[in-house]
């Protein structure tokens, strides 16, 4: 084994291929021909694409499969605390051995082959799902879909969340251009459901190439919430589930991927997983967690971490700011990478944050705290805005501002999260010791 620990293993993966994306189906596939593999995988495949609800999706299927009984594998990125999280099986991560072993077959595999960490990382989760012989797999797609290394798998069923602009430079400068990438993930006669009421035509256009059947959202299954409860009702033109429970994720949005989920559920119903009925949707829904989306932490100052980077989900996350409102003021740390676009993201928020703390971000992606507030102030008075050299400082000038009854919004990345939560980590640590 060229290494023996996972963190080496995954410095040298960042270090191999000469650019960290490079989109193409043609190396992979033949590492994974190689290691004896198909494109059809020797169980179920749900695979999810879009810009925005993906990772809320993926948790809510996975935990209805699950609470069907079935043994399900979910396959997402990026990660928030530990590599781990990315490839998992009924829930638990998987072991540093586990993983080890597999980047050692395909390095094996691969001989002179160059690959990225991206796809070492897709390969891997391929690897250990077939060798634990799962019932099903729920496979999000890192960026695009087309092109991304998951797309190397057929999908038994498709599910692609809405789209926003995102990734311009890989993907396009429209959501045409975009739906078009992620179109890429269908597969001939195979189902495909649009979580938005009026996806791009080149999701429609290329599902009609594909006689794949589209379901989209508002056409072919419809959902209504409850008012006056905690409840939902959800139905196609041959099903409906009256007084469901809402998700146990945080806003009213949540039930629009939660819609999108059920329609899912029902087509695999219809292909055969029989074990998928109400009790389990009622189940899973209620079970499912999602670290890092409106992830709320209460006491005298609440702190909530959110990893929004693109204006879809600032507007979400302002409506859930909104929806659950603060008696005291709302202070935001913001960390950032340099190919979002943050003055869209603040346009969404600017009206209901009253003081921003901008932090930068390590490493080549990142964006300065400076940076970024040159975005910010043209849209905010100077006075409401705080420059730090590091997101880790902004954190910390953010509680010392914080009273009582405030709340505290770490949001813009999934590395701003993770680099919060590890500092919050380490200060429970040296408390301890």
């Amino acid at each position: 084994m060229r290494f023996d620990t996972l963190p080496e293993w995954l410095a040298w993966q960042e270090r191999l291929h000469f650019t960290e994306i490079d989109p193409g189906l043609d190396r992979i596939a033949e590492v994974w021909k190689r290691m004896g593999g198909s494109h059809r995988l020797p169980f179920t495949v749900i695979t999810v694409a879009g810009t925005n609800g993906k990772g809320s999706s993926v948790a809510m299927l996975s935990s209805i499969m699950r609470a069907a009984g079935y043994n399900t594998a979910t396959y997402t990125s990026p990660h928030l605390l530990a590599y781990n999280e990315r490839i998992v099986i009924d829930g638990q991560s998987c072991s540093d051995d586990e993983i080890c072993a597999s980047f050692d077959r395909i390095d094996q595999a691969r001989a002179e082959i160059s690959m990225t960490y991206f796809e070492f990382a897709t390969l891997a989760a391929a690897d250990i799902f077939c060798r634990e012989q799962v019932d099903v797999a729920v496979l999000e797609v890192g960026m695009g879909g087309r092109l991304d290394a998951v797309n190397l798998f057929d999908a038994d069923i498709a599910l692609i969340t809405p789209i926003a602009l995102d990734h311009v430079a890989w993907l396009g400068d429209t959501r045409e251009k975009i739906g078009f990438e992620k179109a890429g993930i269908m597969r001939a006669g195979r189902p495909v459901v649009s979580s938005e009421f009026s996806p791009p035509d080149s999701i429609i256009n290329r599902a009609a190439e594909l006689a794949a059947p589209l379901f989209i959202a508002g056409r072919d299954y419809q959902y209504s919430i409850n008012e006056t409860d905690s409840s939902w009702n959800w139905q196609s033109s041959h099903l409906q589930w009256q007084e469901l429970p809402k998700p146990a994720l945080t806003g009213r949005y949540q039930v629009h991927n939660a819609a999108a989920v059920l329609q899912v559920v029902n087509q695999l119903q219809q292909s055969g997983l029989d074990k998928l009925d109400r009790h389990a949707v009622e189940q899973g829904l209620q079970q499912v967690q999602l670290n890092g989306r409106f992830q709320m932490f209460p006491g005298p100052v609440t702190t909530i971490f959110d990893v929004t980077h693109n204006q879809q989900g600032a507007e979400n996350l302002q409506a859930l700011l909104k929806e659950i409102p603060c008696a005291g003021k709302t202070h935001a740390v913001v960390a950032m990478l340099r190919d979002k676009d943050a003055s869209a993201v603040f346009a969404s928020l600017k009206d209901v944050i009253d003081h921003w703390y901008l932090g930068s971000l390590e490493g080549d992606r990142g964006l300065s705290g400076e940076a970024l507030a040159t975005q910010l102030l043209p849209q905010v008075d100077a006075e409401r805005v705080s420059i730090f050299d590091a997101v880790s400082n902004a954190y910390v000038a953010a509680l010392s501002a914080a009273n009582t009854n405030d709340r505290i919004l770490v949001f813009g990345s999934f590395h701003t999260v993770e680099a919060i939560m590890l500092f919050e980590q380490q200060q429970i640590r040296n408390k301890v010791s």
